[in-house]
């Protein structure tokens, strides 16, 4: 690996290791790399930082987080959180249930863990401490599952991966699909195995009607899905037609059906949009110039040398980038991670005959778990905050859940038809 090379990365650990954040790091490792070693006119730093965010594609970030922000305001997360609890609410360990089933379906709607975890976790992790659930298992429950908001479309990670590797997007929302479902079933099974196992109680019954009024009050909300994907699968829009139709469609809910969205409310989600979108593209800004260092001193290509000339294997290439991202995933932000690592992956999926949209997913998988696994942790944190607990205190029945998402992981690895069967009928 060359001088620049060494410079570059060398710079970005030492700025991470006293805690600068991530966007700052990657712009300081670049300038340093461009000042010594003189690649380039300092003018390509701007060029390159502005370059990253200049794609159409993205545009569908702030319209899903602006969607997402209008449909909460909206009351949609109280109407799906209602129907959860009527329907599976009373069975034992029902409430643990009712975080999965929620956090999955606000997740179809919001494309943020993070925006998952406050949404939800605001609303059931004082219910489930009230009624005696441990609060290290609830908050570890809801950070995990908050985390298939990066696997179930639409995904802002996904939208990233696919813009950054040309990579259709639309065949990346559909492939998350049943590893979505595959990893909230996974977590049911082991948060009913662990309620019962400790004899926490679900909530009062709820009757025929109250069940059918759920389900009636939350439909429209349930349909968001269904705009989104079935819009795309039979190409009525493209992902970004998608995202401004989701905000058009909580518009309608919030101003005309439920009369509950005033300007006062539009406007802060509007600026609350304005914060989380330029948050998210200075990062993808900042990696996208870290990204063309790494490219300019021929990263990829070495790194795919020494993995051709060490293994020839597919499954044991797509283990070795799993390993590698799990590590990364501890303590470095998803997007970043996506950008610096998507160019110097695609040499490597292309020499081995890997499948663009089945990696991509397996990526998010893999960012999914390193979002609740410490030092760094982004989901499970926020929802330790929410709780007013450590994360030392999660550590237990969190071990069992990052099992559950990992053993997923492996099978979507080693049966790339799971992913891969909804994308190829699109084509």
């Amino acid at each position: 690996m060359t001088a620049g090379a060494l410079t570059l990365l060398g710079v970005f650990g030492f700025a991470i290791l006293v805690n600068i954040p991530i966007a700052f790091s990657l712009i300081l490792a670049a300038l340093v790399y461009l000042l010594v070693f003189g690649a380039a006119p300092m003018m390509v730093s701007a060029q390159q930082f502005v370059g990253g965010m200049d794609s159409f594609t993205l545009l569908a970030i702030p319209l899903f987080i602006l969607a997402a922000q209008l449909m909460n305001s909206a009351g949609l997360t109280k109407r799906i959180v209602h129907l959860c609890m009527s329907l599976v609410g009373d069975i034992r360990g029902g409430l643990a249930v009712v975080a999965v089933m929620a956090c999955m379906l606000f997740g179809a709607l919001s494309g943020s863990g993070v925006a998952d975890v406050i949404a939800i976790g605001s609303m059931l992790l004082p219910a489930m401490h009230k009624n005696g659930y441990h609060k290290g298992f609830s908050s570890a429950l809801v950070g995990c599952a908050s985390s298939f908001g990066t696997v179930i479309p639409p995904s802002i990670v996904m939208i990233v991966y696919g813009t950054t590797s040309n990579t259709s997007v639309g065949k990346l929302f559909m492939g998350g699909v049943i590893p979505g479902l595959l990893l909230t079933l996974s977590l049911i099974g082991v948060a009913l195995y662990i309620s019962r196992k400790h004899g926490w109680a679900g909530v009062k019954p709820s009757g025929p009607a109250e069940r059918r009024r759920a389900v009636i009050d939350a439909l429209p909300a349930l349909m968001v899905p269904v705009l989104i994907i079935g819009g795309i699968r039979f190409g009525v829009f493209t992902p970004t037609e998608a995202a401004a139709s989701a905000i058009l469609y909580a518009l309608v809910l919030g101003l005309v059906l439920y009369r509950c969205l005033s300007l006062r409310d539009i406007i802060n989600c509007v600026i609350a949009t304005a914060e989380t979108s330029a948050a998210i593209l200075v990062i993808i800004g900042a990696a996208g110039l870290f990204a063309w260092g790494l490219t300019y001193e021929q990263v990829p290509q070495t790194i795919a040398g020494i993995i051709g000339d060490w293994t020839n294997s597919t499954h044991t290439v797509l283990l070795l980038l799993t390993a590698v991202l799990l590590v990364l995933g501890t303590f470095m932000e998803s997007i970043a991670i996506i950008i610096i690592i998507t160019p110097i992956v695609m040499p490597l999926l292309s020499q081995y005959g890997i499948d663009p949209v089945h990696f991509g997913v397996l990526l998010t998988v893999n960012l999914a778990i390193g979002a609740n696994t410490p030092p760094l942790g982004i989901d499970l944190m926020a929802a330790c905050r929410i709780s007013g607990i450590s994360v030392m205190e999660t550590l237990r029945p969190l071990s069992l859940m990052l099992m559950s998402m990992l053993a997923v992981l492996m099978l979507i690895t080693f049966v790339p038809d799971i992913v891969l069967f909804l994308p190829n009928l699109m084509e």
